[in-house]
């Protein structure tokens, strides 16, 4: 017996589990295809907002990992969809961040500005490497008046090849910092984007599959789903130990070669702490925590 013989979906989070920067995870694209051939479909869920649902497919595709682009849900495709909720139609939205999240504002029938005006109602925020402290100024200008503020996530790292670097996040804290205000949050742990890639993928029972306690995990925990957490990008050993309940994961892996494997769980009679060390010791990281 193995996940795939328990879960209908994985819903996996793509960067620290299925890649790191421009590397891809090891084992990562024989987990992908072990899925599709025991018939379990996949979605992969990213915060990241800086690429489309087709550049995240042509992406994992170009790493030799199977993808399609019905199989990819963004935040920003989520935070799209929050604006469309609450806006009219043709309400312009001032848009931090990169061409992808525009068109996907785009595609719920919203005009987007990349400047502050009168006529602006709404911000939207994602992550983008371009992005300048002009573009901030702008954002801030239309926060301060009182604009709709929506923020694809709050991930204050993006894992990298060359290690943890700055996530959308750490942005989105220096307009909070300079408006005082707070945003609508679409991505993990807000429900908004767990929720379209689950209905997408029609799961009733679906694995969420993630290597952060505070975003994925703590989004599967708010949704009522199981949970994988993955050591192979920005949560640890340590971590997970003293992970509070909202943020605890049903198993822990190496990576995401376990789907194939039963999966060490974490839920037993035994308090959190003996649970952890005992599923540590099995992977051989007992010395990882204090």
């Amino acid at each position: 017996m193995s996940l795939l013989d328990d879960y209908d979906a994985l819903l996996f989070d793509l960067d620290g589990t299925i890649y790191r920067g421009e590397e891809p995870v090891p084992g990562a694209d024989r987990a992908v295809e072990a899925a599709h051939a025991a018939g379990t479909k996949v979605r992969f869920v990213t915060n990241n907002a800086s690429r489309g649902p087709d550049e995240v497919a042509r992406h994992l595709v170009e790493m030799g990992i199977r993808a399609e682009t019905a199989e990819v849900s963004t935040s920003a495709q989520a935070a799209a969809a929050v604006l469309a909720e609450k806006l009219q139609p043709g309400t312009t939205v001032l848009v931090v961040g990169s061409d992808a999240l525009v068109h996907e504002v785009e595609l719920k029938n919203l005009t987007t500005t990349r400047k502050h005006g009168d006529a602006v109602q709404a911000v939207v925020q994602g992550l983008s490497k371009d992005t300048s402290w002009w573009d901030l100024a702008e954002a801030c200008q239309s926060i301060r008046a009182r604009a709709l503020w929506v923020a694809c996530n709050v991930d204050p790292t993006l894992p990298t090849e060359r290690g943890p670097l700055p996530g959308n996040g750490s942005l989105v804290a220096a307009l909070r910092a300079a408006t005082g205000t707070e945003p609508l949050i679409a991505g993990k742990p807000a429900t908004p984007l767990m929720d379209e890639a689950q209905r997408s993928a029609d799961a009733e029972k679906p694995l969420v599959i993630g290597d952060r306690l505070d975003t994925d995990i703590a989004g599967a925990v708010g949704a009522g789903l199981d949970s994988l957490l993955v050591l192979t990008g920005v949560s640890v050993a340590q971590d997970l130990l003293d992970a509070p309940e909202d943020m605890r994961p049903t198993y822990v892996a190496h990576d995401v070669g376990a789907v194939t494997e039963a999966g060490i769980r974490l839920g037993s009679d035994k308090d959190w702490p003996d649970a952890v060390r005992d599923a540590l010791a099995r992977l051989g990281l007992e010395h990882e925590v204090a």
